[in-house]
């Protein structure tokens, strides 16, 4: 994991009181790193990250099948028995994660997902690495 960032505390929770039915924000690396997290557990923050890697690795590959597209993923929504997951391109290498219970309406949080990362996506990146290194 790399270091928690503390000062997205404060937008991760915006976004957690405008949606009900969030039940975990993850902020990730494309390496799969967790960078902040707002409710949950750590370590189950840091497996929703690790998989949100392989999702966005696969997302984009699929994305690259698409005539006319850049081949980058936007965003995931997976429907699962009992809520939803989202997963969104946040910045340079960053991704913005969401786990929700059925009552959080898909259109308002993807809605409140992009409004956040036009805000702030700048300061969701995730700058690369070299053997675990920030270069």
């Amino acid at each position: 994991m790399i270091q928690q960032r503390a000062n997205f505390d404060w937008m991760l929770k915006e976004l957690h009181d405008g949606v009900p039915g969030i039940q975990m924000i993850v902020v990730l690396s494309a390496d799969g790193l967790r960078i902040a997290r707002y409710g949950g557990d750590p370590d189950t923050a840091d497996r929703v990250a690790a998989a949100c890697a392989g999702l966005q690795s696969l997302a984009s590959a699929v994305a690259s099948e698409i005539p006319k597209s850049d081949g980058k993923m936007k965003m995931v929504l997976i429907e699962i028995n009992g809520g939803y997951f989202y997963l969104m391109a946040a910045g340079a290498n960053a991704y913005l994660a969401v786990l929700s219970d059925t009552f959080a309406e898909p259109g308002r949080m993807s809605n409140r997902m992009t409004d956040l990362v036009a805000r702030i996506g700048a300061h969701l990146t995730s700058p690369p690495r070299r053997n675990g290194q920030t270069v």
